[in-house]
Order: structure tokens, then C-alpha cells, then sequence
């Protein structure tokens, strides 16, 4: 079955524009898949939760699957799960697919799941080992990923697919053309993502004597930590715009010289990989599935989680020697094309699409024909 013909709808909350990472890797599939492929989606809470809201939402949601299964039988449902809420929305519309017998992928995102399921009753638990041993096939974002739906939950490993995320190609680019380096930081401004060691790494000894600006572009808690920057002394040097779209986050990826992320938690962060994208020196933490996309000291450089000093000392790195950043931007820049571009990303999706459409019925050849 040629994977142009299969439909797809997709599960998440908040939609395109308030699912974070998760929503712009859905928007950039569905840009992608172009407009001869049927994708559609179904947004599972709004843009964040509220019962009175999120409610019906979830309730479109579950209508929508019941539609498609009466006037598309055979479409895909796609539905991107992470922890604590999302795991209980997801468990109702998994049981709704299991029960009309909907084919269905359970694409996991959270950023640690085995903790999760740590913190979950054992009635929780058995239900979420349902949901995820009755899905046709689970995607995960890296290896630490399929070993917790292996080993906790029991998905058999031949029904696993590790897919890691993708972001489209910002084609070539060459440095930033300005004397002062830059550093980026793309994401929720908050404790998870490390922004308190960021903001005392910027303000230490080791950089403050250095000719550098930083960019910290996010939702979150801006105020609070425009704040706390003026309080650091870092007024002058330092600016939070506030969420911004892909095109405006493009255009500061496109002008930096580091992408900064020192998570202390992540799947596949979508601000790492668009920074291999862009070609730019990535400092990370070795969370999540990063270090299955960034090789220390060859793409990328890696800092401790929550070690402000040792954050401080890698940026200063970056900053005193351009040829180590042209270095690790040019490696980066080559692993995206190999690894992480929306080419190989659509064509291992469109497989798994394909493996599990079923062969159109004679009675649909005769009406397409």
C-alpha cells in the first residue's frame, strides 16, 4: 500500500501551537507529509488544563475517533502520550480504540516515564501496562525509552520503534556575522529546564569577565526570572522575549553561536536537535535520549545537570575560542543531515503507517476507481 493512502489522526494536547515540543514536531510532520497526505488532529486538552475546558475537548476528541471508525475505518490514530495528565487522557482514548477496534500508536515523549509509573497506584499501573501492551505498535524516542516499555511494561520488543525527533532543514548556514557571541536558550523558562544554573552560570566570574549576550527565549516564568537577571547584574546583557514561532526562533538560531539547554529532565529535546540543524555549538545535559544525538566534545559538549560552576566553564570554552565552536557547529550540522533530518524522519514514519493500514476491500477499489 503506497503510504500516501493512509490516513492519520493525531492525539495531543494543546494542539499545534500549546504542546511545546510535541506540537511542533506533529506540525512539522504534518508540514511535511504535504497536502496529498490526510493527517489530521485532535487537540486533547486546550491550551492548558481546565476542567471546564479541557473537558469537552477530550470529549471532541473521543468523538472524532468514533467518527473515523464509521467513516474511515481504516485511518491510524496517533496518539502522543507523556506523564502524569496526559497518561490518564490517553488511557481513555486508548480504551476507546481497543474497544471499536480502531488501529492505533502509542507515541511516548515524557521526558521520564520510569519515574512516572514509579509514582502510579498499582491500579494506575495495570491500566497504563493495558494501554500500552493493546496499542499496534509503541514509538519511543530513544533506547532508555524502550527499555521502560520493555521492562516495566511489558510491550513486546519486535512492537517497539525508536523514532527520534526531527526538525526540517534550515539549510546551511554560516556564523553569525557579529563580533560578540550569542548564546541561545530555547524553551519553558523554569527549574526543569535548568534556568536558575543558567542564570548564575551567566552571572560567575568566569563569564562575567567576557564579551558575550544571551537570548533566553521561552513561556514559563519570564517575569520572575527578568528579575532575577536585573538582580544578578545581568540586566544589560541578557534578554527574555517570551514564546516566540518557528519562524522568529529560526531567525535566533540562525543568528547565535551556542544553543544552551542544561535540563535536568528530557526526551529529545527539539532545541537540541535544532540546534544541529542550524550548525551551532550545543551545550546539553546528559538527560533523556541525548546522548544518543550528541558525542562529547565531537558535535556537541555536554555539562553536569544543576552544576552552575561547571556550565560556566563550558560556555566561557565556547565563547573565548571561535574555531572550537565552527568545530562543533560543522560536526552538528553533519549528524542532523544523517541522523535527524525530516526525510529519513517521514520515511520511517510513513513504514510504520504502512505496515499497519489495511489493504483497501474490493468494494473501496470499486468506489475510487
Amino acid at each position: 500500500m503506497h503510504e500516501k493512502s493512509v490516513k492519520v489522526r493525531h492525539y495531543l494536547a494543546g494542539g499545534r501551537e500549546f504542546a511545546g515540543g510535541i506540537g511542533r514536531l506533529v506540525g512539522y510532520v504534518v508540514d511535511a507529509a504535504g497536502p496529498d497526505q490526510a493527517h489530521r488532529l485532535s487537540d486533547t486538552r486546550g491550551p492548558r488544563w481546565s476542567p471546564p475546558r479541557s473537558l469537552p475537548r477530550l470529549g471532541l476528541a473521543l468523538a472524532a475517533m468514533l467518527g473515523d471508525r464509521i467513516v474511515a475505518p481504516g485511518r491510524i490514530h496517533h496518539i502522543h502520550v507523556a506523564g502524569r495528565g496526559s497518561t490518564i487522557r490517553k488511557l481513555i482514548l486508548a480504551r476507546l480504540a481497543r474497544a471499536i477496534g480502531c488501529t492505533h500508536v502509542l507515541h511516548l515523549h515524557d521526558n521520564d516515564y520510569a519515574a512516572d509509573l514509579a509514582a502510579r497506584t498499582p491500579r494506575q499501573l495495570a491500566r497504563i501496562r493495558r494501554m500500552f501492551q493493546g496499542a499496534d505498535r509503541v514509538v519511543v524516542l530513544g533506547h532508555r525509552d524502550r527499555a521502560t516499555v520493555v521492562e516495566h511494561l511489558g510491550v513486546a520488543p519486535s512492537r517497539t520503534l525508536v523514532l527520534r525527533n526531527c526538525v526540517p532543514d534550515p539549510g546551511p548556514a554560516g556564523p553569525p556575522d557579529r563580533p560578540v557571541p550569542t548564546i541561545l536558550f530555547l524553551g519553558t523558562l523554569g527549574p526543569r529546564k535548568g534556568v536558575p544554573e543558567l542564570l548564575a552560570a551567566l552571572a560567575s566570574p568566569a563569564m562575567t569577565r567576557l564579551d558575550w549576550r544571551a537570548v533566553l527565549a521561552g513561556d514559563g516564568a519570564v517575569a520572575s526570572y527578568l528579575r532575577e537577571a536585573a538582580r544578578l547584574g545581568l540586566g544589560e546583557r541578557v534578554s527574555m522575549p517570551g514564546w516566540l514561532g518557528r519562524a522568529e526562533a529560526g531567525a535566533l538560531l540562525a543568528g547565535a553561536d551556542i544553543l544552551v539547554l542544561p535540563s535536568h529532565a528530557e526526551g529529545m529535546a527539539m532545541a537540541v536537535i535544532e540546534g544541529l540543524a542550524h550548525g551551532r555549538a550545543v551545550v546539553a545535559t546528559r538527560v533523556g535520549a541525548h546522548e544518543e544525538a550528541i558525542e562529547h566534545g565531537v558535535n556537541g559538549l555536554f555539562a553536569p545537570v544543576g552544576d552552575a560552576e561547571a556550565l560556566a566553564a563550558t560556555l566561557a570554552r565556547l565563547v573565548v575560542d571561535p574555531a572550537l565552536r565552527a568545530r562543533l557547529g560543522a560536526a552538528a550540522r553533519a549528524s542532523y543531515l544523517e541522523r535527524f533530518s525530516m526525510g529519513a524522519y517521514i520515511g520511517r514514519l510513513g513504514a510504520l503507517y504502512g505496515s499497519l493500514a489495511p489493504a483497501p476491500s474490493g468494494l473501496l477499489e470499486r468506489k475510487t476507481t
